[in-house]
């Protein structure tokens, strides 16, 4: 299950649970008492600013609401920040749902009233004071924030700075998504869409500014850090000086991954290899990875997976996709097109697209190799579908692919771990399955932004010269060497085991089912009850490194 997918099942969580979710009130029925008088003691201490955006994204209220509770207990003054139906156009604006032609001038959309509710029904038990974007906000204001997005051209929208904030970039990223498409191409509806996604950047905008100005805070915690409005708030806060913590779920079961100051997209890239590289290493460790990474197959200790029965067998595979694997064969990983659509400083081309078909191109030139494009299977089974399919565009570029050029579709059941370990080596743009490759063994060669890069195990391109210069040197001799195999498995285990801190509160009752907070007593998120919640809080409230000390504690 991808992280779309998840995260659609819990939007169908949420339905089922009804409007006014609330999974806070039957603990604190019991320790009512215990709870007023920890909040009480803990007015005038370290202030900090929860702020979900959207509050019916149904596992982000679950965390964020926990994370509000234990830092509370630890004596830190929380406040939050809900929207109150007054976007336009947000993350939780899809297509699907809220067709172009029903995203009229005014919010609230379909989903809205639902997602208000929601977000209420979950943090107002706590009795937190807490802030609504759209009450922030005077009529002059909303109109001001509808004049500049009229002014901007949909061509200068990806550019726009506004109070020296990349508005635009977020807007476009949100934008994208809502259309699930890498880019506007195809779409009629862009204009609008796109001046709705703008205009929300700018309301989302003038609230933060105004609630930052209300009352200093030390530090913003929120989902994801990117798109409307989560991005938009740490657009804000970083140039007001709040610290910022962006949070994803992560794949283990009931983990995730924390980073200061920007969204993990970037986080991870720019990590020192300090972090991880010193680390003790033994044969335990490299056991427990190797384990854990050879049940991300199908995906038995995560919440977030693809195939419950991959395809492994090498001639059957061989047979549904065409290649023999009798000469080298390189096998290309895509991403979903729309996803994430920031930018970045280290890339070697200007999208995942242009690589692709370059790569393509590049093959058509080397007969002698054999080269597997795997498309992302979260194209069709994510939570928001792609509505441009890489293999369409493909076929746009090639209507006949060279013959030593194979297409594995989205819908194809072949192991991508499979793929890799018959593979000479495996390309890819930014999909954490380089980590996974590099474990294997099989030397992976970067184009994008994956956060192998710069790791040291390895073969990072910073222009199209530099990647086709990689690719000459194709076929690699052999699998990666002892150094670069043992960095990679500790990256690996940094990665999977460290970055991802557990929340153990955080349960999902089924695989693929339900999510719930199976909280005893309050007790459970008081300091060295729970290390990962101590590890994050401490994170929030002293900037400390969101490293899980899974080393230690095994």
């Amino acid at each position: 299950m991808s992280w779309r997918a998840l995260v659609e099942r819990l939007r169908g969580n949420a339905e089922s649970a009804g409007d006014e979710w609330d999974p806070w009130s039957a603990v604190l029925a019991r320790e009512g008492r215990r709870w007023r008088t920890a909040r009480d003691a803990a007015r005038g201490g370290r202030r900090v600013l929860i702020a979900p955006g959207a509050g019916g994204f149904h596992l982000g209220a679950l965390v964020e609401s926990l994370l509000a509770a234990g830092l509370t207990l630890r004596g830190a003054e929380v406040e939050v920040f809900l929207c109150d139906s007054a976007l336009p156009a947000c993350q939780m604006t899809e297509i699907a749902t809220s067709p172009p032609e029903t995203l009229r001038e005014a919010p609230p959309q379909p989903r809205c009233a639902k997602c208000e509710k929601r977000g209420a029904g979950v943090f107002a038990p706590l009795g937190l004071p807490t802030q609504w974007l759209g009450a922030t906000l005077t009529p002059e204001e909303r109109a001001e924030a509808a004049r500049v997005a009229r002014a901007v051209s949909p061509e200068r929208v990806a550019e726009f700075r506004w109070h020296d904030l990349a508005v635009g970039e977020h807007a476009v990223a949100g934008a994208l998504r809502y259309f699930a498409r890498g880019d506007f191409a195809e779409e009629p509806a862009r204009d609008p869409i796109l001046g709705n996604y703008l205009r929300a950047a700018l309301l989302a905008a003038l609230a933060m500014e105004k609630v930052l100005a209300r009352g200093r805070f030390e530090v913003a915690c929120f989902n994801h850090g990117i798109y409307v409005p989560q991005g938009i708030i740490g657009e804000v806060c970083r140039r007001e000086g709040v610290r910022v913590v962006t949070w994803n779920p992560a794949y283990r079961k009931s983990s995730f991954i924390f980073s200061h100051e920007d969204s993990y997209h970037h986080t991870m890239i720019s990590e020192p290899a300090a972090a991880w590289e010193g680390m003790s290493w033994d044969d335990r460790r490299e056991k427990e990875t190797l384990a854990y990474l050879q049940s991300r197959r199908a995906g038995t200790q995560d919440w977030i997976w693809f195939h419950d029965e991959p395809e492994e067998e090498a001639t059957r595979i061989s047979r549904e996709v065409g290649v023999t694997f009798r000469r080298p064969a390189v096998t290309l990983l895509t991403n979903v097109m729309w996803d994430a659509q920031l930018h970045y400083r280290s890339k070697a081309f200007p999208n995942m697209l242009a690589w692709v078909l370059e790569t393509i191109r590049y093959f058509a030139r080397r007969p002698q190799l054999d080269l597997v494009i795997r498309v992302h299977p979260a194209e069709l089974r994510g939570g928001v579908p792609s509505r441009q399919l890489l293999a369409a565009e493909i076929r746009r570029a090639f209507p006949e692919l060279p013959a030593n050029v194979f297409l594995v579709g989205p819908e194809s059941q072949v192991s991508t771990y499979r793929l890799a370990e018959l593979s000479n080596a495996v390309l890819i743009y930014n999909t954490k399955t380089g980590i996974e490759a590099a474990s294997l063994g099989v030397p992976v060669v970067v184009a994008g932004e994956a956060w192998i890069r710069g790791k040291g195990f390895s073969h990072d391109a910073t222009s199209p010269e530099d990647y086709r210069a990689i690719l000459d040197r194709l076929p690699f001799d052999g699998k990666l060497s002892a150094d670069r195999l043992r960095r990679a498995r500790k990256y690996a285990y940094h990665f999977f085991f460290r970055r991802m801190i557990p929340l153990r509160p955080i349960e999902q009752r089924e695989r693929g089912g339900k999510f719930a907070l199976r909280l005893g007593s309050l007790a459970e998120l008081k300091p060295g009850f729970e290390c990962g919640l101590d590890v994050i809080a401490a994170g929030i409230l002293e900037g400390t490194p969101f490293i899980y000390p899974a080393e230690a504690l095994a």
